[in-house]
């Protein structure tokens, strides 16, 4: 029996989360927790009965730790994960990797020099639904795509950018920006992931019921390599909050989907596949809080599935199955939507 691997979590807000999927991950153990917060610590360390670190350099002397979960303010992530590789760690990175292009080709360049394996946390990628239609799209079924749509009409109280964990949001060092970079990134790296790269972008941000540095609201058109036209919204303003919907269309059918729940599947000659799609992955009941509204209501199932597909990627020696080359374009996009706002122009990628 292969011996498990173990694991580091550091930042334990969404870490905490991180914490849970280790904890129920095949061929993970976790084995210390990270914060600078003595009660998050010492409660998260308490509950499953690690290690409690409130130093991040003694977290990584640790010889048990091999895997370095980063959940800390996404400005930080390229400069910890540095420190992480160096000391010979693999590690696997909040989204987004950080909040500059040049920020994350530092850390892909450090995790190079050091042969380590260096996953990101874009979830998204992993849920059944989001895979069938990315295959949809490369296997040409919705033949020359025209469409790709998206929005993003969450809500967070104001309390969300307040206290000890909340100041570092909506501001551009730390967070690199608002709806768009902390919340929209998934949906945005979720649309070049299905799609394929974007071409140019222009794009218009401001803030209108939060007081906040950076962006509440953005909206942008995308122009994707392979023709397509895009639009994408993202906002913390839309009371009480609603799901992600995401729509795609070509010359041969529709797909159209509300987060996880599947609400149009339509492509010439394919009644029957229709119906399977729509068994498979479409609405059901749900109850209880969403991320729309609540950022802590987020599931750790996404998470599980990379914790342990970043297991198999150390004992067989591959590449994580979200790299940090393939969410480098996510970070492009978004800062290119900003640059854009910024300048009144259109910004080529």
């Amino acid at each position: 029996m292969e011996s498990e691997i173990g694991f580091g979590v550091v930042g334990l807000g969404m870490g905490a989360h991180h914490a849970k999927a280790v904890s129920y991950a095949e061929g993970a153990r976790l084995v210390a927790v990270c914060d600078v917060d003595e009660g998050r610590l010492r409660k998260v360390a308490s509950e499953y009965g690690v290690k409690a670190y409130r130093n991040y350099e003694d977290l990584l002397a640790d010889p048990e730790v091999q895997v370095v979960n980063i959940c800390t303010p996404s400005g930080m992530h390229a400069d910890m994960g540095i420190k992480a590789v160096r000391a010979g760690k693999h590690i696997l990175v909040e989204k987004p990797p950080d909040v500059t292009v040049e920020k994350v080709d530092k850390l892909i360049d450090a995790v190079r020099r050091a042969g380590v394996k260096a996953g990101v946390t874009f979830q998204s990628r992993t849920f059944p639904l989001n895979r069938r239609i990315k295959a949809a799209v490369e296997e040409g079924r919705l033949g020359r795509l025209i469409g790709v749509n998206a929005w993003l009409p969450w809500w967070r109280a104001r309390s969300y950018y307040e206290g000890p964990h909340g100041s570092w949001k909506g501001t551009w060092t730390l967070d690199g920006g608002g709806s768009l970079m902390n919340q929209g990134v998934h949906t945005v790296d979720l649309l070049q992931w299905i799609v394929g790269p974007v071409r140019s972008v222009m794009g218009r941000y401001g803030a209108f019921a939060h007081d906040i540095e950076a962006e509440d609201t953005t909206v942008a058109i995308l122009s994707f390599s392979c023709g397509a036209v895009g639009t994408l919204m993202t906002t913390t303003c839309a009371y009480p909050g609603l799901p992600q919907m995401v729509l795609l269309y070509g010359e041969n059918g529709t797909i159209m989907k509300e987060e996880d729940t599947l609400k149009v599947w339509r492509i010439r000659g394919g009644r029957e596949e229709e119906g399977e799609m729509l068994r498979l992955y479409g609405p059901r009941r749900k109850e209880g809080a969403t991320t729309a509204s609540d950022p802590m209501a987020v599931g750790s199932a996404g998470h599980r599935w990379l914790v342990e597909d970043m297991v198999r990627a150390v004992r067989e020696d591959r590449e994580p199955y979200i790299t940090l080359e393939s969410a480098r374009h996510a970070v492009e996009i978004v800062t290119a939507i900003y640059q854009s706002s910024r300048t009144g122009r259109e910004v080529f990628l």
